[in-house]
């Protein structure tokens, strides 16, 4: 089945990732350390980008942390990472990019908030502010609308006018409209004061899935910026995981968005890659990117008492993540490769058949045999207490042989 049109768009440059203009949908993180330490910040940045984030946004908050950018960035390119590093803004953003010109120019693009760069009269200078730092820079601006910090002179003109029509809409309605028109009209104010049609990415941000897909619906048929999906204060856990997945999915099957982001609250020292590895995922399981080769594995029934193929499945499962990074580096196309761990002869013949490789493990009762299938053809039967060992070998030959060394750069 072909996947959707994609909305069209224009192409923004982040670094040297393009954003929009029919490029693969980014995968973005955040980190959540203080900036200022460079230190944890540089590890958790490069530890971000190598678990697949594409484009990494960091707070700039304090003097201290404006100050610390240039360090790490510097840090990371010694370090071979050269992902785009994204300044997050709000309130005092344009005294700390006029005071820390060496952030304003390390930064690939900058977020503004419109909602909190300044209130009343000191709103448009502030912003004017910015956004000639930015023209002066040559860099991007994600024009970043949240509704919970949303324009209230803005909101509260909207609700007047909306009180006083024929027919008025719900406060929701009214809400959703304002979020949009937010982003809108701050895209327009940056393009009068100079910057580029191609330098601005919107994002509109809520935190109830039915609100995000309406509003996305509505913005995306009243611009071409490329478009930033993700749903704010997501949560925790399952719960995170499946309100994001909900809601873009939906959106990303109308060909609406050009670059994501998980908001996940992490479990306390948890692992900030999750975030990543989930938006991979919904990218992946939907058809629109390839990051990592796909582990088919059956959920279990009463065939497979024993915990054997659940464990094989995710002994094979962390070792693909382990052994990626250098698959990736030598070997072509290795990332759509389909790897299936089944549990029982029900359907594990057939489903390691229509995987690149697979093994069809004994349920209980069966006899002891785990056949090997490879490209729709069974090549061999393994048996005994090395089935796990073996079957990570047989993977490891079968990429070998599968997938073209790339030329040297």
């Amino acid at each position: 089945m072909p996947l959707p049109s994609r909305r069209p768009s224009v192409g923004v440059r982040v670094g040297k990732v393009t954003v929009g203009g029919g490029a693969p949908i980014v995968v973005q993180s955040m980190t959540n350390t203080d900036t200022a330490d460079i230190d944890g910040t540089f590890r958790q940045v490069r530890d971000l980008a190598r678990a697949g984030s594409e484009i990494v946004r960091v707070t700039v908050n304090t003097d201290e942390a404006a100050a610390a950018v240039p360090h790490i960035v510097e840090r990371l390119a010694a370090a071979g990472t050269d992902v785009p590093i994204v300044g997050d803004f709000h309130f005092n953003g344009h005294k700390l990019l006029k005071a820390h010109p060496a952030c304003a120019e390390a930064l690939a693009k900058y977020r503004i908030n419109p909602g909190n760069v300044g209130r009343g009269s000191k709103r448009d200078p502030q912003f004017a502010e910015m956004i000639e730092t930015a023209c002066r820079h040559g860099k991007p601006v994600r024009v970043g609308v949240n509704w919970g910090s949303l324009d209230q002179d803005l909101l509260t003109r909207l609700m007047d006018e909306n009180s006083r029509s024929a027919e008025p809409k719900d406060a929701l309605e009214v809400l959703r409209e304002a979020t949009v028109v937010s982003a809108l009209d701050s895209a327009a104010r940056a393009e009068e004061l100079g910057l580029p049609h191609d330098a601005i990415v919107i994002s509109t941000k809520v935190s109830g899935v039915q609100d995000l897909i309406a509003i996305y619906r509505s913005l995306a048929t009243r611009c071409d910026y490329p478009l930033h999906l993700g749903l704010t204060e997501a949560g925790m856990g399952s719960k995170g995981i499946v309100a994001s997945t909900a809601a873009l999915a939906v959106l990303l099957q109308e060909g609406i968005g050009d670059t994501i982001r998980i908001s996940l609250t992490p479990e306390p020292g948890g692992d900030r890659t999750r975030e990543v590895i989930v938006a991979q995922e919904i990218l992946q399981s939907m058809g629109f990117r390839a990051f990592m080769p796909m582990v088919i594995a059956c959920p279990g029934c009463g065939r497979t008492t024993s915990t054997y193929f659940q464990e094989l499945a995710q002994q094979i499962q962390g070792h693909i993540r382990h052994r990626m990074p250098e698959w990736k580096r030598r070997h072509a196309g290795v990332e759509e490769m389909t790897v299936a761990v089944m549990g029982c002869v029900v359907n594990g013949p057939g489903e390691s058949k229509h995987a690149n490789i697979g093994i069809s493990l004994p349920g209980t009762g069966e006899r002891p045999v785990a056949p090997v299938y490879e490209d729709g053809e069974k090549t061999v039967t393994l048996k005994g207490e090395r089935i796990a060992e073996e079957f990570q070998a047989l993977v490891e030959a079968y990429v070998a042989r599968s997938y073209p060394l790339k030329e040297a750069p």
